[in-house]
């Protein structure tokens, strides 16, 4: 039975060459996604899908938030990181906020069936030379609010990251089309839930933790 399945890079050749690469495991039920918010817009019209694979770097996802919001929004589908990035720590971060997979872009196709296979039987994949060393990197702060972040709701989740993104009440409000009165709930809940004093922790504590593979390959 074919599964459902989204490629999500902006790269059309890269899209081809691994949704030609899966089709032989998942069948061909393979969508196509260039930046982020197409990715969410398909799975708002593919109710069925099952896998994203999903690019670090691509218009609309800024390091691993693409990931949490998935994570958030779509807690049943397994979420294959596939990026050009191979630098331990932040494979290690992308598998504490719920990755399923890491894939290198360099990994051989044969390897990239057996990570799927792995995948598929509710295993976590990772590439066999930097496996050893990411299970040598654990961080407890990172896994910490990677648990934390887990028991926000999706609004919750949306609320905190416009709240990392500087937004103030009055215009998160006016972004999700709902009072500022539940919007201040919703603040508070989150606050309550990561163990933080105000929204200024709370944005600043996202942004380090997801916002920027760059920092993430260099700590």
């Amino acid at each position: 039975m074919p599964i459902k399945a989204i490629v999500a890079d902006d790269h059309p050749l890269f899209r081809l060459a691994l949704k030609q690469a899966i089709i032989g495991i998942l069948g061909d039920e393979i969508l196509e996604a260039d930046s982020f918010q197409a990715s969410l817009d398909l799975l708002a019209k593919h109710a069925d899908v099952e896998l994203v694979f999903l690019d670090i770097k691509m218009p609309g996802n800024a390091g691993l938030t693409g990931l949490t919001t998935l994570r958030s929004q779509y807690p049943d589908i397994l979420v294959l990181i596939v990026s050009a990035e191979e630098n331990p720590n932040l494979v290690r971060k992308a598998i504490d906020f719920g990755a399923s997979a890491y894939i290198p872009k360099s990994t051989p196709l044969p390897e990239i069936a057996a990570a799927i296979r792995d995948v598929l039987e509710g295993k976590i994949w990772l590439p066999n030379d930097i496996s050893q060393q990411v299970s040598n990197m654990a961080n407890l702060a990172d896994q910490a609010f990677a648990n934390k972040l887990a028991q926000l709701t999706p609004h919750q989740y949306k609320v905190l990251q416009m709240l990392a993104e500087g937004l103030l009440n009055k215009q998160i409000a006016y972004e999700l089309q709902v009072s500022e009165s539940t919007i201040k709930q919703h603040v508070s809940a989150v606050l309550h839930k990561l163990a933080l004093n105000n929204r200024t922790q709370a944005g600043v504590l996202f942004k380090e933790c997801l916002g920027n593979t760059d920092e993430a390959a260099s700590d």
